[in-house]
């Protein structure tokens, strides 16, 4: 396993470059959807939703919406990648190279977490200037971005490595990612929800995605940041070892 060798860059630059040569669907266009979520709901929701002491609604907003972006582009993009491969009939091409499965789970996670923080990126620049955050902790912003981004990534590959049409693949998005990443907490503290729903929401690994990097603005999370970190790590770990051990038995890819 070489990380610096010539095809491990070559396949890392092409996914990035896949996506950067249609940015104003890649980029632009999850920006201006974050930025219809911050107008409508923090207009409607500002005052008449409590969060975190002396946080207004706006200000605990953005980070959820920010998140949001980085998770579900990282997804999208090595699963989009993977699909229109195997459907074209490219990804044959990867498989003969000498690559190692390692290599190219990496080269495939490494361009999901570029899209997904650059989203990521856009959507805090042009929404910061609707509300005042701080930085209490400008470390834990940065590590759940990338965990969270790697996590969402390797659940792409899995997903892109499963599904043998786009519909399958749109399903894996709608009836999995899009709940787990509404239902963590995006748009709300779980605090305001009943008991049973908490207990629910503290089942979502997505939600510990979400208030960690939330943590990280404000100090003030629902659970500890620490707890977060070690169950965000052990999810990627094993997601990881799940998506190398498709690559490896060329699950649905070899044939």
């Amino acid at each position: 396993m070489n990380f610096l060798s010539a095809g491990f860059r070559t396949l890392v630059f092409k996914e990035i470059l896949r996506f950067w040569k249609v940015a104003t669907q890649t980029i632009a266009a999850p920006i201006l959807t974050a930025m219809l979520y911050l107008m409508i709901f923090g207009h409607v929701l500002e005052g008449r939703v409590t969060v975190y002491q002396d946080v207004n609604y706006t200000s605990f907003l953005i980070p959820g919406l920010v998140m949001m972006s980085v998770l579900q582009n990282a997804f999208a993009n090595a699963s989009s990648s993977l699909i229109q491969s195997k459907i074209t009939g490219n990804l044959v091409f990867v498989l003969l190279t000498p690559l190692s499965h390692w290599e190219i789970f990496s080269a495939y996670v490494i361009a999901a977490m570029v899209r997904g923080i650059m989203v990521g990126l856009g959507v805090f620049v042009v929404t910061a200037w609707f509300a005042h955050l701080s930085f209490a902790a400008p470390l834990w912003i940065l590590v759940f971005a990338l965990l969270g981004a790697a996590i969402l990534g390797t659940m792409g590959l899995i997903a892109g490595v499963w599904a043998e049409k786009f519909d399958q693949l749109a399903a894996f998005q709608n009836f999995l990612i899009v709940p787990l990443t509404f239902l963590a907490g995006v748009f709300y503290s779980i605090h305001s929800l009943p008991p049973v729903w908490q207990a629910v929401s503290h089942l979502n690994p997505f939600f510990y995605m979400i208030d960690g990097f939330r943590y990280g603005f404000f100090g003030q999370s629902d659970v500890s940041p620490l707890v977060s970190l070690a169950i965000v790590s052990a999810f990627l770990v094993v997601l990881s070892f799940l998506a190398i051990r498709l690559l490896r038995s060329g699950y649905r890819l070899r044939h």
